[in-house]
């Protein structure tokens, strides 16, 4: 006999399984417990604390009208106010929106124009950003909040003057928290173009934080500080306020990444979880060798933004630990494969395999259409194909963007773009992606693969791959390097290329250039598309080596 709907088991369900009333229930559990420190300040809040100034914002906004799917735009570093603007909103209806303060103000605009915000928050350091952006947004937000000490613009608020003398008690307005509301909406990294909002709804920050809580493990014990910006889905949900929040652990606030401060708060604070990409844990090796900071109290370090490579990895594990967790997804999707200690170093370079509430494929490609989530490739290692993903993680749509949803969103899944190989154990290596593919002498190029077996030179501290116009294959294969010793020549390069058991002879660069950096998203990701704007102009102004094994 089939049962009617449990209509209490749904009114609980709906409204308790949402973000800012699981907050709420850590506050009431463990109202004194220290929640975040800010050690630029010397400052800590309890979850009580934390909680009243969430609420003074909160009040804030109600009392100038802001509610129900009103948009809270914000451009900050990791800081308090972060804090306090992503869960302020929560408490009203509205949507919070961090997005990248190193943006470029036409960067901004697209944000702006899109969202139409009525509240927009900025840092006085991108203050100038922020007002050219302003004046040429098509959208003006009613309210504009500046976070520092100096003075703000004309018709601007400081954000102390804005909170000031507002009640620390909840809100009152009648909302009652579903779900399936809107809570934040994120803007991508912009690693081909311009940003893109994903909208996140109650059900997947909760479930993003269950993932983190599930796969750290995580829990109140725990001390979290994330390495990169909080503005981003790697840092916001791995380690960052969401995920600890919801443990009812503490955030350690890290402004900017600096190596050796980075190890002292890991040895002054008890940091247990500490997040980054591998670039900065390969930064954080040098400095410990070097400096000895005391990590006993980590449990473990969680990369994600890149594969971690196999020297890196058992590098990491002999200086700083031994757990390494390391996350594959997207701004979309959260992440979505994962490794775990208890696979690395073995599996290093690979993405790791689905995580435990994910399904991750990798399908055939095709030039007009994208394949059935059936048409998979073949697990043999070889076989190139795209990576597919299906969470509960993702809200797939994006905001006021049709065309892109129509292109990337297709019958619950989620086409990425990454192209990958995996195995039948259903390990996923990413390649490359589709845009960043290499056309040479008609064999397919994925820089990533390239990158890998450049980075392994012991002079080589970080490459990036890309192609150029040549008139005889099509294109040709660009190594930009860091070198890690300034002694490297390009003659070092190329023998160890011919040597190389990892790159074939159309796979190795035609040219090369050595650099001071490379261009990369707040999140450690290669920006392939800028790599290749610059080989373009590079290349027309005979800035490019001619990869020989004698330097001329």
């Amino acid at each position: 006999m089939k049962m009617s709907k449990n209509n209490m088991f749904r009114e609980v369900f709906e409204h308790d399984f949402t973000y800012i009333e699981g907050f709420r229930r850590v506050v009431r559990r463990l109202p004194d417990k220290e929640a975040m420190v800010d050690p630029a300040f010397d400052r800590a809040w309890t979850y009580r604390e934390l909680n009243e100034d969430a609420n003074r914002l909160a009040n804030a906004l109600v009392a100038q009208g802001v509610g129900i799917d009103d948009v809270v735009f914000f451009q900050l570093p990791n800081c308090p106010e972060f804090v306090f603007s992503y869960l302020a909103p929560q408490k009203i209806g509205a949507v919070t929106s961090p997005a990248n303060p190193g943006f470029a103000p036409g960067e901004t605009v697209v944000c702006l124009n899109s969202s139409k915000p009525r509240v927009y928050i900025y840092d006085e350091k991108v203050k100038e950003n922020a007002l050219r952006a302003l004046e040429t947004a098509q959208v003006k937000p009613e309210i504009v909040i500046m976070v520092g000490e100096g003075a703000a613009p004309e018709g601007h608020i400081r954000y102390e003057d804005f909170v000031k003398d507002q009640p620390v008690t909840e809100p009152e307005t009648g909302y009652v928290p579903h779900m399936y509301d809107e809570v934040m909406r994120l803007y991508t990294s912009g690693t081909t173009g311009k940003p893109k909002g994903v909208p996140l709804y109650n059900a997947n920050e909760v479930l993003s934080a269950h993932d983190v809580m599930m796969h750290f493990p995580m829990n109140a014990t725990d001390v979290s500080m994330n390495t990169t910006s909080w503005f981003h889905r790697g840092g916001i949900h791995s380690g960052g306020p969401a995920p600890t929040f919801f443990a009812g652990g503490k955030v350690v606030i890290m402004r900017s990444f600096q190596p050796l401060l980075a190890l002292k708060y890991v040895q002054k604070y008890g940091v247990t979880f500490m997040i980054g990409a591998p670039s900065i844990m390969k930064m954080l090796v040098r400095q410990q060798e070097r400096y000895g900071a005391d990590l006993s109290s980590l449990k473990g370090i969680v990369t994600m933004g890149a594969p971690f490579e196999r020297a890196d990895c058992i590098k990491v594990q002999e200086v700083l630990t031994p757990n390494i967790f390391n996350g594959y997804g997207t701004t979309e999707t959260f992440w979505n494969t994962f490794l775990r200690p208890y696979e690395l170093p073995e599996m290093a370079g690979t993405a790791g395999r689905a995580c435990t509430d994910d399904d991750v494929r990798v399908v055939k490609v095709y030039e007009d259409r994208s394949a059935d989530p059936e048409d998979m490739v073949a697990m043999d290692e070889t076989e190139v194909g795209e990576v597919i993903i299906r969470t509960p993680k993702s809200s797939y749509c994006y905001y006021d963007n049709p065309e892109e949803e129509a292109r990337k969103f297709k019958n619950g899944w989620m086409y990425t773009g990454d192209l990958a190989t995996w195995d039948r154990q259903q390990f996923v290596t990413i390649a490359g992606r589709k845009d960043d593919m290499i056309i040479s002498s008609g064999e397919n190029i994925y820089p990533a693969i390239v990158e890998e077996a450049l980075n392994l030179h012991p002079k080589v501290h970080q490459s990036a791959v890309t192609g150029v116009p040549d008139k005889v294959r099509g294109e040709a294969v660009v190594a930009y390097i860091v070198p890690e010793d300034d002694s490297l020549t390009v003659s070092e390069m190329v023998d160890f290329c011919i040597e190389s058991d990892l790159l074939s002879v159309y796979k190795r660069p035609r040219y090369y250039r050595f650099v001071k950096e490379i261009p990369m998203t707040a999140t450690g990701k290669l920006q392939h598309y800028l790599v290749r704007e610059m080989a373009l102009s590079d290349m027309e102004m005979g800035l490019l080596k001619l990869a020989m094994k004698t330097e001329e």
